[in-house]
């Protein structure tokens, strides 16, 4: 059977009809080096003429390797001049969005698939060794190609009844190593990353959901966050209508902090010093925080015993149950149940005859009642939040950190937005 050699190393390289193949070289242990130029000869794009050759220049394109040996397409672009003086286009390149778009430095072939692999979690240093090019290059590509795919998907954030927002420790800048932030907007019903917003105040978030459709926002039920005031504050000023939730984690975290924070106190009033392995309380601090249901009899017996010799005034224990009634909170079914008894929780724990902390968990309680127990209603929390900020993380650990907000957006949203990945085959950036 004959076989064309050069109809052959088309296919290979990923070249179509209208493309010929001039040339192929290339040092050994260096890029396959494959030089092509278009057959046809253009008209003009202003007025249709006729147009005339008026130079060549060559453009270098990374492109998928082939064999394992990486491959660059050295492609000879025509300069066309109009013989009309007074067309708006005078001159023009030659233009092929099949093999790579405008100002292109790689191929896009190439490019859809460094966008694939980046989706895939892996690292922009490993996509620009296996394509034989830098990392600006490969970067690059996966910047423009993947922010395409983002926008050309419109229908990615659709049918969203519950928003969730979290904050995200992004990067430290700068000589004392300034936190930066963002915030990520998540569908809580689905699990799914919307977007990413820079900074954590209600200005980001804000912006963002009003730059939805007004049906969008009014399909919108529930506003999930933690006991953040900005977030409070954008669903207020966004999604009137929506229903704050307080996210349950973070509401039994807050009174496990509380516990922690009379421990501590009471520890250094009885020892004079940071807890060690033989204070009664700090021997127990693990199972101070934990669910009362999980521990053994043993396990009881000791916090009781310990509890009964390192807390003179039983602060510590107040604490404690405190934490736990706040807990049984959640097992209550009926909604306006439920607002009965955080009521009385919050203000017995705001008489004075209680610890400065126990007062500082009443008011707040009392603050948040109704996010708190509109859990009751809607059974909707901010874990969905919480396994994209995990997946996020994930992509500034294989990037071995980052420094810029777009990149990072991007990437993240490639790998935990999931985004309609059909749609990039018939994508042409610009």
């Amino acid at each position: 059977m004959l076989v064309d050699p050069m109809r052959a190393l088309r296919l290979m390289v990923g070249l179509g009809p209208g493309v010929a193949v001039t040339g192929v070289g290339g040092r050994r242990g260096g890029p396959l080096m494959v030089e092509i130029e278009l057959t046809e000869r253009p008209c003009c794009g202003g007025c249709g003429a006729k147009v005339h050759r008026h130079g060549v220049s060559e453009v270098r394109l990374a492109n998928l390797p082939v064999f394992g040996r990486p491959v660059k397409l050295v492609w000879r672009k025509h300069r066309w001049l109009c013989p009309h003086q007074g067309c708006a286009v005078r001159t023009f390149t030659d233009q092929q969005p099949q093999i790579a778009p405008p100002r292109g430095r790689m191929t896009s072939r190439a490019a859809r698939w460094a966008t694939r692999r980046a989706g895939a979690g892996r690292a922009i240093k490993e996509i620009a060794a296996e394509l034989g090019c830098n990392w600006h290059t490969a970067m690059a590509a996966v910047q423009r190609w993947g922010r395409a795919l983002l926008e050309a998907d419109a229908s990615r954030n659709d049918g969203v009844t519950a928003l969730g927002l979290d904050e995200i420790l992004i990067f430290r800048r700068g000589r004392y190593r300034d936190k930066q932030w963002s915030t990520t907007i998540v569908d809580a019903r689905k699990g799914k990353l919307l977007d990413i917003v820079a900074g954590r105040s209600a200005e980001g978030a804000t912006r963002w959901i009003q730059g939805r459709t007004s049906r969008w926002r009014r399909r919108v039920r529930w506003g999930v966050m933690d006991l953040s005031g900005p977030y409070r504050k954008a669903f207020t000023d966004a999604l009137p209508k929506a229903t704050g939730v307080a996210d349950p984690f973070h509401v039994v975290k807050l009174a496990n902090s509380a516990v922690d924070d009379v421990r501590r106190r009471v520890q250094n009033e009885t020892t004079g010093g940071r807890g060690t392995k033989g204070d009664p309380l700090y021997r127990i601090r693990r199972l101070l925080l934990k669910a009362h249901e999980r521990v053994t009899e043993r396990g009881e017996a000791k916090l009781r015993g310990l509890l009964a010799a390192g807390d003179p005034r039983g602060e510590v224990r107040d604490a404690w149950h405190a934490k736990e009634t706040l807990r049984m909170t959640y097992r209550i079914r009926d909604h306006q149940v439920a607002v009965e008894a955080l009521d009385e929780l919050s203000r017995d724990l705001r008489d004075e005859t209680y610890s400065a902390e126990l007062n500082r968990l009443g008011r707040t309680l009392r603050d948040w009642r109704t996010q708190i127990t509109n859990w009751h209603r809607s059974r909707v929390t901010n874990g969905p939040t919480e396994a994209a900020n995990n997946l996020a993380k994930l992509i500034k650990r294989v990037s071995f950190g980052t420094a810029n907000f777009d990149h990072y957006r991007t990437r993240v949203l490639l790998y935990a937005g999931k985004p309609d990945w059909t749609l990039l085959d018939t994508l042409t950036p610009r």
